[in-house]
């Protein structure tokens, strides 16, 4: 079975003070804490691109397991906010960057925030069908391309950073069969416009709480557990309201709900395996449900299972 064998983690070295940003907007120090849930965001360097920070991710990623980038044969890469126009495709770049063998398999796909979960199913399905052995999962969506400074609600919100993750057989973590959905309705409710993203914030806000928890229940009982069964929950951190919201639905293991943003921000497609690389090496973690949901608008949910 092919799984999860390791993930690293780039964080630009540049941040924004969010308590002082909030300030400026008439927020105080409290509501950033509680309700946006991160005191700095991450910035990538004005002369960085999407493909740099994958580099990074990766690097860090063969710098700190046992993979080394002439093994790498699949790249994918999770963005949409690629280098230039998006076409080459990021992957190719970050094929050529790092030196990569051609006869590397290397492709986007455009998803936001729920674009790890699904990453993770694409991936795997390519290397199952085509005997690829090792594929490396990127996620990669600076928002401060498209990003606003004079825009409240957007402003407050949005870090950089990218991930890097190791797929391969006999990998110390199985990945589920995921629970995937879209409602492109909602499509204007978070989206770029002229260049500048826009958000409805309560509308998706709403849409988290109302539609992520279902499928999380939904999921749960197609595997026949109990929420008591999981020991971690790793979902998109949007917010600390929006983690709040779909934490609530499920009282008795609501503080196995990870809220770890305050030192980057929502990241995107980043958000949860950051919070994996924190959380799958921890004592006594041995399931893990991961939740991805966002622009789209688009949800996605799997369980990850440690190799006993």
């Amino acid at each position: 079975m092919i799984g999860i064998n390791s993930i690293a983690v780039y964080l630009p070295t540049e941040s924004i003070d969010n308590v002082e940003q909030g300030a400026a907007f008439g927020e105080t120090e409290d509501f950033i804490r509680r309700k946006i849930g991160a005191t700095k965001l991450t910035r990538k360097a004005e002369t960085q691109e999407t493909s740099d920070l994958a580099v990074a991710a990766v690097e860090a990623l063969t710098a700190s397991s046992g993979l080394r980038a002439d093994q790498i044969d699949a790249l994918v890469v999770v963005t949409q906010n690629p280098d230039g126009s998006g076409l080459p495709h990021t992957a190719a770049i970050v094929q050529s960057k790092l030196g990569l063998n051609e006869n590397v398999a290397a492709f986007d796909v455009s998803l936001g925030c729920s674009g790890f979960v699904y990453g993770l199913s694409i991936l795997k399905g390519l290397m199952r069908e085509t005997g690829l052995e090792n594929g490396v999962l990127i996620t990669a969506d600076p928002y401060s391309k498209v990003l606003d400074p004079e825009d409240r609600v957007t402003s407050l919100l949005f870090g950089d950073a990218a991930t890097a993750t190791w797929l391969s057989a006999d990998a110390a973590w199985q990945i589920g069969k995921p629970l995937l959905a879209t409602d492109g309705s909602g499509a204007d409710n978070l989206r770029v416009c002229g260049g500048r993203l826009e958000m409805n914030g309560r509308q998706v806000f709403n849409f988290a709480a109302l539609r992520v928890p279902p499928q999380i229940n939904a999921l749960l009982q197609a595997e026949n557990l109990d929420p008591e069964d999981i020991d971690v929950y790793c979902i998109h951190q949007g917010s600390a309201a929006i983690v709040d919201a779909v934490s609530r639905r499920f009282r008795t293991v609501k503080d196995r709900f990870i809220l770890d943003m305050d030192e980057t921000g929502n990241t995107v497609s980043s958000t949860v395996p950051i919070l994996l690389s924190r959380f799958m090496d921890k004592p006594g973690v041995s399931r893990i449900l991961i939740s991805g949901f966002g622009v789209g608008l688009s949800w996605a949910s799997s369980i990850l299972t440690k190799r006993t």
